[in-house]
């Protein structure tokens, strides 16, 4: 029968750590008598960084005395004792390999529901003074589990853990944490993992996201290769198309619609563009808003003819229109119409009932008025909705003055079923992410593009926004990086060992939480060069993309950071 050990509890607590702080919930220590086992957690315990840990779906963490056995043998240690590894339930007797997700058990006058492996941190390393510990965890099929809180209680060390009910599927802890971490994932079992309705909304949401980069192709081509301007057009005051065609004539090959490309302008400039033209043409179309200060943005207004020839890189991205029947809901603000403009071309072919919001400035600002009308006309079931925050007088062809909110959806009555494509300033998108999220919308439903760097992810760590410059002190010797999104070029060299560390002393934002190659929240497009790794990821990342927080440049490279 197996057995409830010890109960852990710990508070939050700030935590010196490589030169920064860490606020962690990683340090649990055994109590005696009953605890009461609730909602999100255990009386006298909470969770640091709520995004990573915690919640209902993540309300207590279980790991397993023969682990402990293990890790005292494979790491030569003598120190280990319950709560050393985070978890909240030191158990004897339910294996990762035997436990599935979906099981349900009953401890004291609790039942828990197991809803996903524990989430591969570098706080795991933290706690355990060892920085291996994430990739360990994972290598050794050794992760600990969450569970949600079915039914609240009292539970005490020393009770008996009675098995109530099975998981679906029979998808056992260690199987769906190598399905995520690891190589090897067949379709199949990502298909039966998601059939599981216990398991966590964050595993679904990153199996479906397999399950669609299983079928998308690799890059077109590696780094840049030189295609011609073949057309520019002014589309508004301050917005102007550039089509790009190849030297020879031949039709480029197509792209996912929301995909951007990479343009080499210069020395040290290189700037991503989303590409505005239906996904099956021949020939490539970017459309560029005149920036103050803008170096890239200023050379395509000011400098850029037809029949110059420009470096450019094969279209990119993970913000792309999904396949499917549902509605869908674009949503743009200013310059941000370009990529949903390219899935709108996508759709209008389709039978999809299509909702197309946008807000521009005025008129005078405002692009591909023409070009969207004709696209709507094209589908049997559109709606749509223009607004202006600043109308000039003379200004028609707009449906209100203001600016999108989620009180606009409503008005137009758009389905909570529908998939959400925003694209526009970034307080534009973050207001109206968490009001599509009030509105009904799952999270996996809402995908967003931000031009620039992209939001950064340090999970327990206060990121301060501090504009991306080149890394303080002696330039290095090595090779030089470029960080196509923030427009920063600098040799690489100590003390980064690694792209994530060079990133980081540059202020360029970045995504993680491993730090060792096993979670690929780091993962990243590589534009131009190569690189190596130290130490192996566990799993190699998607085709032309890095993972930055265990590589190095072998040569120059561009980087879309």
């Amino acid at each position: 029968m197996p057995t409830l050990v010890s109960v852990n509890v710990g508070l939050p607590r700030d935590v010196p750590w490589d030169g920064r702080v860490v606020h962690t919930g990683a340090w649990k220590e055994p109590v005696t008598g009953p605890r009461t086992v609730r909602r999100l957690n255990i009386d006298g315990d909470g969770q640091g960084d709520l995004g990573g840990h915690g919640g209902e779906n993540r309300a207590v963490l279980v790991y397993q005395l023969a682990s402990y056995r293990y890790w005292a043998t494979e790491l030569g240690r003598e120190d280990l004792s319950p709560g050393n590894f985070g978890e909240n339930l030191t158990v004897e007797g339910l294996p990762d390999d035997e436990v599935c997700i979906g099981d349900r058990y009953r401890i004291g006058d609790a039942v828990l529901e197991v809803t996903q492996p524990r989430v591969t941190c570098y706080r795991a390393g933290m706690r355990l003074g060892e920085p291996r510990m994430a990739a360990l965890l994972v290598a050794h099929g050794r992760p600990g589990f969450y569970c949600r809180v079915i039914t609240e209680g009292e539970i005490e060390a020393g009770q008996d853990i009675v098995k109530v009910a099975d998981g679906p599927e029979h998808v056992t802890v260690a199987e769906a944490d190598a399905l995520l971490y690891l190589p090897g994932h067949s379709r199949e079992a990502l298909e039966r993992a998601l059939r599981v309705p216990a398991l966590s909304a964050g595993w679904q949401g990153s199996f479906r996201s397999m399950l669609e980069e299983s079928t998308s192709p690799p890059p077109a081509w590696q780094g840049f290769r030189p295609l011609t301007v073949s057309g520019i057009r002014a589309e508004s005051s301050v917005i102007r198309s550039v089509t790009l065609t190849s030297p020879d004539g031949a039709p480029l090959p197509n792209r996912r619609p929301g995909q951007s490309i990479a343009l080499r302008l210069g020395p040290g400039i290189v700037r991503n563009y989303s590409l505005s033209n239906d996904p099956g043409a021949p020939d490539y179309r970017i459309s560029v808003k005149l920036e103050e200060h803008g170096a890239g943005s200023g050379f395509i207004h000011r400098d850029l003819k037809v029949g110059n020839t420009v470096d450019v890189a094969a279209p990119r991205g993970a913000f792309v229109l999904r396949d499917g029947a549902g509605p869908v809901l674009l949503i743009s603000a200013g310059v941000g119409i370009t990529p949903v403009l390219s899935m709108l071309h996508a759709l209008a072919v389709s039978r999809r009932d299509v909702w197309w919001l946008h807000g521009a400035r005025n008129g005078a600002q405002r692009a591909f008025a023409e070009e969207v009308a004709t696209l709507l006309n094209r589908l049997s079931d559109s709606h749509s909705r223009v607004l202006y925050s600043s109308p000039d007088a003379g200004d028609a062809d707009y449906d209100g003055v203001g600016r999108i909110s989620v009180a606009t959806l409503s008005d137009l009555g758009v389905p909570s079923t529908a998939d959400a494509y925003l694209c526009g300033p970034a307080a534009f998108m973050a207001d109206l992410k968490s009001g599509l999220a009030d509105f009904g919308l799952a999270p996996d439903r809402i995908h967003s593009e931000t031009f620039g760097a992209t939001a950064g992810f340090t999970p327990g760590i206060d990121s301060v926004q501090v504009a991306p410059h080149v890394p303080a002190g002696t330039p290095g010797s090595g090779p030089e990086v470029q960080f196509a999104r923030s427009a920063v070029a600098a040799p690489f060299g100590p003390p980064s060992a690694t792209l994530l560390e060079f990133a980081e002393a540059c202020d360029v934002p970045v995504r993680w939480s491993c730090r060792t190659g096993v979670c690929h929240n780091c993962e990243t497009a590589l534009v131009a060069g190569v690189v190596r790794y130290d130490p192996e990821p566990l799993e190699p990342p998607a085709d032309g993309n890095i993972l930055i927080c265990c590589a190095q440049p072998s040569e120059d490279v561009v980087v879309d950071l």
